[in-house]
């Protein structure tokens, strides 16, 4: 029993070998599989539509709400404030978004999805990207409801700026997302990478210039705005949208984003591999 069941185990194990080293090196099969992984998440998304809850009514709640709480204490009125307000919350929907990538890869790997993938012969990375790629959806999804509470309010953006600062946020918000799917790849619990994910981008977003002037704010928080990222990217966004202008924000958006994915991105991926062996 054991003399046939070895050079058997040996025969798998080395067709696992190359089976491996040929995802690795074909990119071409490797792109194509993060897409048909990408295209699984969606179909995820279909039969559980749930998962766009917060896409879907955190943009109209938080619109609505803090235009009129707001409005007349920051612009003087509704109208004035909406230009303010539409490209804050474009960002912090879009930004906390992305936390449900780290947290939905750690539920897969905690339902042992990922052991089913790691029997394949496809590319270790293909899983990863394709739950990335899916959250793009999500991203546009939460971008046309935001702009379009906003018209309905009686926003008027520029329409080409519009259309460029949602690629921009998707941009942005897919560069973070590596970020959250290294922790979703370090931490064990999918509930620990949510809570701790929202503990870190609650303040960013809320300590940022995306609902209030930093004018108003005391000197030591003012500072924080001032370099905090999320502010960068919101003035980014009110320029493009509101009068179609391509400045420093948006340059300065970008080259975060490259950043954020060329330290975050390698890190990410090395902890995959490594939780899927």
């Amino acid at each position: 029993m054991t003399v046939t069941t070895m050079p058997a185990r040996a025969a798998i194990s080395t067709e696992a070998v190359r089976a491996e080293a040929k995802t690795s090196v074909s990119l071409v099969e490797s792109v194509k599989q993060s897409f048909t992984m990408g295209y699984r998440g969606l179909l995820k998304i279909r039969h559980n539509p749930e998962q766009l809850f917060d896409v879907t009514f955190m943009p109209i709640l938080f619109t609505v709400m803090f235009t009129y709480i707001f409005g007349g204490a920051v612009s003087g009125n509704v109208h004035n404030y909406l230009p303010v307000i539409i490209p804050g919350i474009l960002v912090q929907t879009v930004i906390m978004s992305s936390v449900v990538t780290g947290t939905q890869l750690r539920e897969d790997m905690e339902k042992g999805v990922f052991d089913r993938f790691r029997s394949l012969p496809i590319a270790r990375i293909s899983p990863l990207a394709g739950a990335l790629l899916a959250d793009v959806v999500r991203y546009l999804i939460a971008s046309i409801i935001t702009f379009g509470v906003g018209f309905a309010m009686g926003w008027r953006p520029n329409f080409l700026g519009a259309v460029a600062s949602v690629l921009l946020v998707g941009v942005c918000a897919f560069a973070i997302s590596w970020i959250f799917a290294l922790m979703g790849c370090l931490i064990k619990k999918s509930s620990a990478v949510q809570g701790i994910s929202m503990m870190i981008m609650f303040p960013l977003t809320f300590a940022s210039n995306a609902f209030v002037p930093p004018e108003t704010m005391p000197g030591w928080l003012r500072a924080f705005v001032n370099i905090n990222p999320i502010s960068h990217l919101v003035s980014a966004v009110r320029e493009l949208a509101n009068n179609g202008h391509v400045g420093m924000h948006v340059v300065w958006s970008l080259v975060g984003a490259a950043i954020i994915t060329a330290v975050f991105a390698p890190l990410a991926v090395a902890a995959y591999i490594r939780e899927a062996r």
